[in-house]
């Protein structure tokens, strides 16, 4: 078998000339990708758009060894005919014929026009091409004896779309995840005469189609085998409802209020009163599923007829009615023509004699007519007005007869001869027992709704409590689930269809085993990807827009999920009133929604998933662009409160690639996540800009950078994953290789301390007590340059055996009050040192009451007061309770005297930065406070001690949550504590 594109790349491998698109692409395709090229310069997509599209590659089979024989006019009539057919097929289903080439054709079916089916319509332009071949064949096969068979191979995946060229509608491309080599491989997997389909698109078309499994089969560049599947022919399903219906419908929640609406409307029905009931909402929402919840509430005395429309049959006049009448008259596919002409004449003829007038324009739509039918020399006009009054008489008699239920859905693909006859059928309903059903979409613009016993209904997404119901349906109940469902409840915002397949996608990809209702995790989930059929849906929507209106939506994409007009308006250039217009079109569209803001007016994306969507869809450089735009308009508009966009400043940097400045946002919002003790949050932070510090290279600045990332983290570190944590160990680690690489004594003092923490909570004390030696020889060695340093030389001594867990010996504690408070200075003054520092980042656990007699401590602190905005509360570790004291300065944990041994606890905490002390009791939750510039102990304290044995911490701070113990009453001073 010749391959006729390469296996790498799908370029074609022939010597031949290729012809250009224009010259076989028809003139009202040809129009529609002109338009789309305009469309694409228009939003300033000049450089491509990303797009998920389908590929086809098809080849005739052994097509040398044919016309090995021929003289060149001879293979080329053969080979002529083949081209046709297959350009005639990949045309009929609005497809793309990127290449074409000898034997052998290339086509795109999503791009450049946009279909969200554009995985099925792939499939049925093969098929078509292989119905169309077997004719040719034969005749061939006939005439020369020469057999004709083609090869299909089908693919959906990445691409990007560089260019359109005007002048010959030529498209560039570049594949995106080898997408093309991969279609071009299924191509030559297939056998002759056979339609071989990757698993994306079988994921895609499942339910539509029927499939042989072919096993898996290796493709170079791809790891992992993909598995095949060769194409049959056509499924039973032909909408989404319906391949739901054979998985297995889920459990149907909300919507009781519009169920309650439409039964209320059938009841006025049945009372003679005409209604057109219209159902609006987005893809997903669940339109169709209401409609099939209230046909089963419908009783046998009314008939329902039902039909849809299909985006690929826009094209085909009154394709959705005729559907309808097929219903009516139980017309078979495998009917033929005389039996449709009895079994019409049969239906009116029982219904109501008066009919048969119109009886021949009925057997002419769906019956055709013979040679000499008079119809056929009528005016087309006329005969289109009889048949629509035909069809409207039928279907009036038989509402007289018995009520009539009309559903019409996805009237946003309806084509324009069933528009015209809707319109005229919804003037005939009042007076009748006649209830019309349509749904569609916020394009679609409905034009009838205002007439007498017209009702809209707008569908939106599921309510919270609704959606979670949703899940577990189809999740279950496993514990290890809930982090999961989370994720997925954030990313679909309560659309029922997205639910469903983000849920299908993750069991496909092994994330989740078992069966639905009854799950379990299997692999971690890691980021949840977009399933190909949501981003589909979304991208159709997308690429429908006005050409302005996508490029503004892909603008407000890269900005984010709010949108405040005026950073808006600063990153676009629009003037007031045109912003204001295209804004006002996204919203009509239920693209994005206003929200009431005070000074100036917000928007934001109605849907999470239409703005990954939108965003996905632009080039790496035009993303990049706009995201730099984006963060200068920040700086520039809030420059006066820029630490409340710290954040959204680091996102957009990073995402630019302007590395320096991603990494000073990303530091200053991890520590000022630090400062609000939101330590996760600080660690993703500082964790995004140690990787952007890790890309720099080598230089003395970078491990600047580098350690203060690293001590900044290191707190946080140690309140979420333990003192003793291995990442405690490797960031102070790291950050004192750091200090002695730069050179850098106010921030060795720092990690020195970290470090002597872990391995003091280790119960490494060895170790420990050797990093509190270098913390004073460190103190003893500044003691020449500085007061504050010499204040430490003096007080270490006394901190390190502090740390140590004894308390010091007699002849110490003369001198140990002047001590502490020359402590208490001291870390005022290092950390003031050292800028952009806290004390939560200089002092990493630090707490001077540990073992230290609450008497003692008193007389130490009595009259002191600390700098206001100098030092901030230090992130400490009670170890009396071991509970984590995010505020607590100098906590200490007191009991009162009399009562149960079992009680809870209170800590006094001071807040230096405004200067009041206040007591926590978790124990039943409230707060007292007094204003106060200096610790009061209670004087209970010095009655009680905790017992030396370690408490486990529950974990949550002492605001919020309760945490008891035993107490008892020691003879001495508190005995020694070990991790």
């Amino acid at each position: 078998m010749d391959a006729k594109f390469c296996s790498e790349c799908g370029a074609p491998l022939a010597n031949g000339g290729t012809v250009a698109p224009v010259q076989y692409t028809p003139a009202y395709l040809a129009e529609r990708i002109r338009a789309e090229k305009a469309a694409m310069l228009a939003r300033g997509a000049a450089d491509g758009e990303r797009k998920t599209i389908t590929m086809l590659f098809s080849d005739l089979a052994d097509s040398t060894e044919l016309i090995q024989y021929l003289d060149a006019e001879e293979a080329q009539q053969l080979l002529d005919p083949v081209l046709k057919l297959m350009m005639e097929a990949v045309h009929h289903y609005e497809g793309y014929v990127a290449k074409s080439l000898g034997d052998g054709i290339l086509a795109l079916f999503g791009a450049p026009i946009a279909h969200e089916d554009h995985a099925r319509r792939a499939l049925y332009a093969a098929l078509r091409m292989q119905h169309s071949m077997d004719e040719l064949a034969e005749r061939i096969e006939r005439e020369k004896g020469l057999q004709l068979r083609l090869r299909i191979g089908i693919h959906s995946g990445e691409v990007v779309v560089r260019s359109i060229h005007t002048e010959d509608l030529h498209t560039d491309y570049d594949p995106v995840g080898r997408s093309i080599h991969i279609a071009s491989r299924m191509e030559t997997a297939a056998s002759p005469g056979a339609i071989v389909v990757s698993e994306y698109s079988y994921r895609l078309t499942q339910g539509y189609f029927e499939f042989r499994a072919l096993g898996p089969t290796r493709v170079k560049g791809v790891a992992e085998p993909i598995q095949i599947y060769e194409l049959l022919g056509v499924g039973p399903l032909r909408t989404r409802l319906q391949v739901s219906v054979s998985r297995g419908l889920v459990p149907f929640f909300g919507r009781q209020q519009e169920l309650s609406c439409l039964q209320a409307l059938l009841d006025r029905m049945l009372a003679g009163q005409g209604q057109l009931v219209a159902v609006r909402g987005e893809p997903g929402v669940g339109k169709s599923r209401l409609l099939l919840e209230f046909k089963r509430s419908v009783s046998d005395d009314c008939l329902v007829l039902e039909t849809f429309s299909v985006s690929h049959t826009r094209t085909f006049a009154c394709w959705p009615l005729i559907g309808l009448l097929n219903q009516y008259f139980d017309l078979a596919p495998r009917d033929d023509a005389r039996r449709r002409h009895e079994k019409i004449g049969a239906k009116v003829a029982a219904l109501d004699a008066s009919l048969e007038q119109g009886l021949p324009y009925l057997q002419f739509l769906l019956a055709g007519a013979g040679d000499n039918s008079p119809l056929l020399h009528l005016d087309p006009q006329t005969r289109r007005e009889r048949t629509f009054e035909a069809i409207r008489q039928l279907l009036l008699a038989q509402s007289r007869q018995r009520p009539l239920v009309l559903i019409f859905e996805d009237l946003q693909w309806l084509d324009s001869e069933t528009q015209a006859f809707l319109e005229l059928l919804v003037g005939a309903l009042e007076g009748h027992r006649l209830m019309l059903l349509v749904n569609y979409r916020p394009e679609y613009r409905d034009q009838w709704l205002g007439k007498s016993g017209s009702t809209r209904l707008q569908l939106e997404p599921l309510a919270q409590s609704d959606a979670e119901g949703l899940l577990q349906s189809l999740l279950g109940s496993a514990p290890e689930l809930m982090p999961v469902a989370r994720r997925i409840l954030e990313k679909t915002e309560g659309n029922p269809f997205f639910i469903e397949e983000v849920v299908q996608t993750l069991a496909e990809e092994q994330v989740l085993v078992g069966r639905r209702g009854h799950y379990r995790l299997g692999t971690s989930a890691g980021d949840l990807q977009l399933p190909m059929t949501v981003q589909g849906v979304l991208a159709a929507r997308i690429d429908r827009l006005p050409p302005d209106s996508k490029a503004l939506l892909q603008v407000l994409a890269v900005i984010g999920k709010a949108l405040p007009f005026g950073l808006v308006r600063q990153v676009t250039g629009e003037s007031h009133d045109d912003l204001m217009l295209l804004l006002n079109r996204l919203q009509d569209a239920d693209f994005i929604y206003s929200i009431p803001a005070f000074p100036e007016q917000e928007f934001a994306f109605k849907h999470a998933l239409t703005l990954e969507v939108a965003y996905r869809s632009l080039l790496n450089e035009r993303r990049s662009d706009l995201h730099e735009r984006t963060a200068r308009a920040i700086e520039s508009r809030y420059r006066d409160r820029l630490d409340e966009h710290y954040g959204e400043l680091a996102h957009h940097y990073g995402r630019s690639g302007n590395t320096d400045k991603a990494i000073e946002y990303l530091q200053l919002a991890g520590q000022q996540a630090v400062q609000r003790y939101a330590n996760s949050e600080a660690i993703a932070q500082l964790s995004k800009a140690l990787e952007l510090i890790g890309s720099l290279p080598e230089s003395p600045q970078r491990d600047s950078l580098e350690l203060a990332a690293r001590l900044t983290s290191g707190p946080a570190l140690m309140a979420t994953r333990g003192y003793a944590a291995a990442e405690v160990e490797s960031t102070y680690s790291r950050a004192l290789q750091l200090c002695r690489q730069v050179g850098a004594p106010p921030q060795l003092f720092p990690a020195l301390l970290g470090l002597r923490t872990f391995y003091h909570v280790r119960g490494e004390l060895p170790v420990a007590r050797e990093l509190s030696e270098q913390l004073v020889r460190l103190a003893r060695k500044r003691a020449t340059t500085s007061a504050s340093s010499r204040r430490i030389g003096r007080s270490e001594p006394c901190c390190s055996t502090w740390e140590s867990w004894t308390w010091p010996a007699p002849s110490w504690r003369r001198h140990w009050h002047s001590t502490i408070r020359s402590t208490l200075s001291a870390m005022c003054s290092i950390t003031a040192s050292i800028p952009g520092s806290s004390a939560c980042s200089i002092w990493p656990g630090y707490s001077g009451t540990r073992a230290i007699p609450s008497s003692h401590w008193k007389k130490a602190t009595r009259d002191w007061r600390w700098p206001r905005g100098s030092i901030t509360p230090l992130s400490g570790w009670c170890h009396w309770c071991s509970m984590p004291k995010p505020t607590c300065c100098a906590g200490i944990c007191v009991r009162p005297r009399s009562g149960p041994k079992r009680r809870s606890h209170r800590h006094r905490h001071m807040d230096s930065r405004s200067g009041t002390s206040g007591v926590g009791c978790c124990g039943d939750g409230r707060w007292r406070s007094r204003a106060s510039t200096r610790p009061v102990l209670p004087k209970s304290a010095r009655a009680w001690r905790p017992t030396g044995r370690p408490v486990p911490s529950c974990g949550v701070p002492i605001s919020s949550r309760c945490c008891s113990r035993r107490w008892s009453k020691p003879a001495g001073w508190m005995k020694p504590v070990t991790a």
